[in-house]
Order: structure tokens, then sequence, then C-alpha cells
């Protein structure tokens, strides 16, 4: 049994909370303003007599970050940088040179260029190790290198980037960037339509409908709706695009908080597109938010086959709170509850285990659909259909976090060609190059029985275990590393995906990718089947 451990929030939690929430502490006033009075006489004190120079700013941003650490990864504090990319991401547009660009171990690495736009012009490819950008060297750079990439429409910035050995330089002009909330759309036959909506900026609603139209405009009778992959966004978006399948005046989500004015009713405010298409929604573990508001509702109304694995499970909303000199806090204010009246946050994170981390749910209350269908809270949207090719375990997860499936796809590119995307199947040759990269690579990840092992054999044990139990410890953490290797067969169908995916981006793009889902993802495949089958289809919504 996990020993649950109440958190301790530090003292400057208790001065944001009330300038968040001012009027409810009414009766903690006196005790709020203690605390501010405290802290800021010991943040002055402090910087004025230090034996060495501070820099008062660096010391208040470490605080503020400790402090809301001990809350939830979403309650953030956002620099005026910070604000301006939170806003840039919500309205999907903003001038840069058209990349995916993320930091990875102090590697800034180039993850997806977009097709046609200027770092693809450039010849920036997926795997490129940007090192300096301008006169800037990445690696002597404190905050995030990405947000040097953007800049004023038609600017130039000269990068110098490492491929495959060598030192390369490119001038590229900047370009105003259109994120699409829906990249992809098509007939998947002549009567199936499927979308890909990809997040819910300012733009996902308008873009769904769209789709949706011309879907239905060019025969399309059916509609597979693809939110796999989708980290959420604007709870605006989810409820403008669940409307597009139910009437007008459906309650969608519920907002609870401790807070009067945050406890919210979500209903749909337009008139649908078509409340009859018969319609399936894919998912996967990195569906969350917005995505599980969508494909919560639309299953607790049952006016859609959810498919593919249990979503992520984030049912906290945020809302960003202005600061002073142009900073805000990004703060959870409350809990969302689908139609059915099911919150689906899976970790809680207000009490930790002793090692403190979130702790899961394991015990899931039921609640019942418009139909009476059973379903559970606190886990994410478990799909009414599971496909086993999109579930994810530890190994999988480690094979990601480690960059592996993507340091392989890069070598790949380089040592071989692509002719045809729809003709591309990594072979069994193909897949024993990879378990030989993995076992010359770094990868490492310690699997729940290696933790139970080494906790055994801590130094607080040492008097009690014996050179004989020790030594058959040891024994069986080198058969653990030996089986890791071993597992990669074992889940070779989910792994050999990531590496499709990530392998054909590189050569046909992400709209490429999309192409070739239609004729060999096992999740498109099996919804088309299910919606070609139309006693079973609403045999499950019943």
């Amino acid at each position: 049994m996990q020993k649950l451990i109440k958190k301790k929030v530090l003292i400057p939690v208790l001065a944001i909370t009330f300038l968040l929430v001012g009027s409810s502490f009414k009766s903690d006033f006196f005790e709020i303003a203690k605390q501010i009075e405290i802290f800021t006489t010991l943040f002055k004190e402090l910087n004025m007599n230090y034996v060495d120079e501070t820099n008062p700013a660096e010391l208040m941003d470490t605080a503020i970050k400790n402090m809301l650490n001990e809350l939830d990864p979403y309650t953030k504090f956002l620099n005026e940088q910070d604000v301006e990319a939170f806003k840039i991401n919500n309205a999907g547009e903003y001038s840069g040179i058209g990349a995916v660009v993320r930091s990875y171990n102090d590697r800034l690495l180039v993850i997806e260029p977009y097709k046609d736009y200027p770092a693809d012009k450039a010849g920036l490819k997926a795997g490129d190790e940007i090192v300096k950008i301008g006169n800037i060297n990445v690696a002597d750079f404190d905050d995030n290198a990405s947000e040097l990439l953007k800049g004023a429409n038609n600017s130039e910035v000269e990068i110098t980037y490492k491929r495959q050995g060598k030192t390369n330089t490119t001038t590229i002009k900047r370009e105003s960037i259109e994120v699409d909330a829906v990249p992809y759309y098509d007939m998947v036959d002549a009567k199936t339509g499927f979308i890909v909506l990809a997040k819910f900026n300012a733009k996902a609603s308008a873009q769904t409908k769209d789709a949706l139209l011309d879907l239905k405009g060019r025969g399309a009778e059916k509609i597979i709706l693809d939110l796999r992959g989708n980290p959420g966004g604007l709870l605006s978006e989810a409820i403008n695009v669940t409307n597009l399948f139910v009437p007008k005046g459906e309650l969608i989500v519920t907002t609870k908080s401790k807070v009067k004015k945050f406890n919210s009713e979500y209903r749909t405010k337009h008139k649908p597109v078509d409340t009859e298409i018969p319609l399936v929604v894919l998912v996967n573990g990195n569906s969350a938010s917005a995505s599980e508001i969508v494909s919560g509702s639309l299953q607790d109304l049952d006016r859609a086959v959810i498919m593919g694995a249990r979503s992520f499970g984030k049912g906290l909303v945020q809302r960003p709170m202005k600061l002073t000199y142009g900073t805000q806090l990004k703060v959870t204010i409350s809990r969302y509850y689908t139609s059915s009246g099911r919150c689906i946050q899976s970790l809680d994170y207000w009490n930790r285990d002793e090692n403190g981390n979130a702790v899961r749910q394991t015990q899931f209350n039921e609640f019942k659909t418009r139909n009476g269908r059973k379903v559970q809270d606190g886990g994410g949207v478990l799909p009414d259909i599971l496909i086993d090719e999109l579930n994810t375990n530890s190994l999988l997860k480690a094979l990601d976090e480690n960059n592996i499936v993507f340091d392989y796809a890069t070598d790949y590119y380089y040592t071989n060609s692509i002719e045809s995307v729809n003709d591309f199947s990594l072979s069994d040759t193909d897949f024993d190059t990879f378990k030989s990269f993995v076992a010359q690579s770094n990868f490492a990840y310690e699997t729940k029985s290696e933790k139970a092992i080494k906790e055994a054999m801590s130094s607080e044990n040492d008097d009690i275990l014996g050179d004989s139990v020790k030594e058959n410890y040891r024994s069986l953490l080198n058969e653990i590393e030996k089986s890791k290797l071993i597992a990669l067969d074992k889940y070779h169908k989910e792994i050999k995906k990531k590496l499709e995916d990530e392998i054909i981006k590189r050569y046909f793009y992400r709209e490429g990718l999309f192409t070739y889902y239609l004729n060999h993802d096992e999740a498109i495949l099996a919804a088309k089947e299910l919606l070609a089958n139309d006693n079973k289809y609403k045999g499950i919504l019943q």
C-alpha cells in the first residue's frame, strides 16, 4: 500500500492565493498579511546582507517556480516572453522559421520542419542540432533558445547546425507561420471521411467545421475524428467542436471550484452541422484536456463510439491571471466534469507518495451515459473499443523520453531511401538493426521490479540481509537488465508503429504520414470497419 503524504505548501503560496481570490479568505486575512510581511522582510534582508552579490530577479524567479512546483504541473508563472508564447499558441499564428524545435539535454533539436515553410526551404531536417543562432551559442543561453528563432516577418536569422557529424550554416528569412488545428482531412473510402484535429487553438472549431462540410460535400456519410496526440487547448473551442455534432443547448462540461465565480456550466450555443452522422472518435494516452472534454462528452451523450487507448486524464482547468510588469500566473482554478458528471483527472497532485510523486487513482466511480451505458471517472476517457496497438507502457515511454526512436529514424533517413509512402513497411531486418541501435545507445530505464529490489538492498537493510541474499539480488538485477532488450520483441508491434510513424515523416512530412494512415493504421481501419457495420455501431451506443 502506498503511503500518502499530505503536501506542505510553501509560505508564498498564501500570498498569491490571496491576490487571486480576495474576499474568499477574509477570515484568514491576518495570517496572510503576516506571512506576506515575513517573506518581504526575509527577501529584503537576504539581498542586502548575503556575503556575495545576489540577483534579486533570479532569486524571486526560483522562489516562485519552486513554490508552484508544490502544486500541480499546470500552475505556472509566465514572464513576458512566456505570456507572448502563450498567446501565440492559442492564436495559431506566429512569425518564425516554421519548425518544431525542442531542447533535449542541452541540445536544441529540429523535431519537425513544416513543409514549404522557411526552415524546410533552407534545408533543415529533423534531427539537426542547432548550435548557434546569430551570434549566440545555444550552450551559453540560459533561457529557451528556440525563442530566438522567432522574429518579425522578412527578418533574417543565421543558424549554425550539426548534421551527421558535420557543421553547416544557413540564413533563414522568417515568415508568418499558421499553425493549423486541422492539419489533414480526406476520404478514407467512398462514404467515410477522416479528420485530424491536432490542437484546440482559436482555429479548431472553424477548421473542423470546414473539413466536415467539405467531406460531406464529397459524399461522406460517416466520420472518423482523430484526437490522438492532441494535448488540448481552449475550453471554448472544445465546446464548439462538440457542438458540430450535438444540438444547441446541450450540457457539455461543468467546472467546479472552491471559488464560486469559477463554477460554470458550458452548453452548446450554435446550430450543429450534423447530429445524425455516425461518428467514431480516436484517442490515445496523449489525448488530454480539451480532447477529453470532446471525447468524454460525446461518449456521455452516446453521440460517438470512442476507440483507441485510455486518454491522458487531465481534468483540471487553468486560467491566466494578470500580474504586474506584463507577467501572468496560469493557475488551476477548477476541475471539469463531463455531461454525465464524471471528472477524469487521473493524478492527485495534492496527495503524494513517500517519493513525492502524485498518486494515480485506482478506485473509480461509475456513471451512466444518456442511454444508460456505464462509464467511469478518475482515469481519463476509457474507449468503448480498445486498440492494443495504441497502448503504452514504461518501455515505450522510456524509448520516447530517451529519444531512441527519434535518433534511430534520423540515422535511417541518411542511410535508406523510400520511393512511395504506400509501399513502405519496416522490415524484420530493420527492426533487428533497431535493437542493435538500442543496445549500443545510452538507453536506460528502471522497472518497478528493479526499484523494489534496490530499495530492499538499501543501506538501512544492510545489517539484515546476508551476503548470499545480496548476491541473489544482484543476479536478479542483471537478469532484469538483459530482459529489457528481450522486451523489445515482446512489444514489436507497438514499437514498429512508432518507428514507421517517425521515419515516414522524415521523407513525406506529416501530410504523408496521414496519407499512409488511411490504408495502414490499425485504429483507422478498425473504425472504418465498425462504421461499415451499422448494427454493431448502433448496438455499442445502445
